[in-house]
């Protein structure tokens, strides 16, 4: 697997000081466990983190203090052979033949993952037939995109198995699916796709994205 596109270094400090989403924190996790180039990234900011927090002055706190760069070393696990990252199989419970797909347009399916209670943000599985396009969009915040099998093309290149879309909200794209194995992707974000065109427009909330 030969990654090309990496996550950004706002996000790997968001991730080394713990204060990710819980849906982007999932895409993170997910691509750490098959790069090592941003498992190292994330561990440099750990380090940088932890000399910052030596060298503020000492004050009494109440309770255990929680020690600088503890996420890095949790996130690091290797990718299950061919199938769904480690960090999915839990919710998943399984691999890419056992998700319960939901059928959102003609050549799109999806499955929504939970998050936990009072959780904001979205995060679910997209599955994308081959040369499908989806419909040009944006967010209202941050989304993250790892690609798990497959490929698609936008605006910024295109992104393989491993590879992530770290994009703000100030991006609009119109991602198309590889014209011969499609793509699977875990998609994460803290606010609802923003789409273009009247006709997607009037389908997103019938095909609950």
């Amino acid at each position: 697997m030969k990654i090309t596109h990496h996550l950004d270094d706002a996000t790997l400090m968001s991730c080394s000081a713990g204060s990710q989403p819980e849906a982007l924190a999932a895409v993170v996790s997910s691509h750490l466990s098959v790069c090592p180039r941003c498992r190292l990234e994330l561990k440099r900011h750990a380090l940088i983190g932890e000399v910052l927090f030596e060298a503020l002055k000492p004050e009494p706190v109440s309770g255990e203090v929680p020690q600088a760069g503890a996420r890095a070393e949790t996130i690091s696990a290797p990718a299950d052979d061919g199938g769904l990252p480690a960090a999915l199989q839990a919710a998943l419970h399984g691999r890419f033949d056992d998700v319960p797909w939901r059928r959102a347009a003609p050549g799109v399916w999806h499955c929504p993952i939970e998050l936990s209670p009072g959780a904001k943000g979205d995060l679910r599985l997209l599955k994308v037939a081959p040369g499908i396009k989806l419909p040009e969009h944006g967010h209202g915040g941050s989304e993250l995109t790892l690609v798990l099998d497959g490929a698609y093309s936008d605006e910024f290149g295109t992104f393989r198995r491993g590879d992530v879309a770290d994009l703000g909200d100030d991006v609009e794209h119109r991602p198309v699916a590889d014209p011969e194995h499609g793509c699977i992707c875990l998609a994460a974000s803290d606010a609802r796709p923003r789409f273009k065109g009247m006709f997607a427009r009037l389908l997103q909330p019938l095909a609950g994205l």
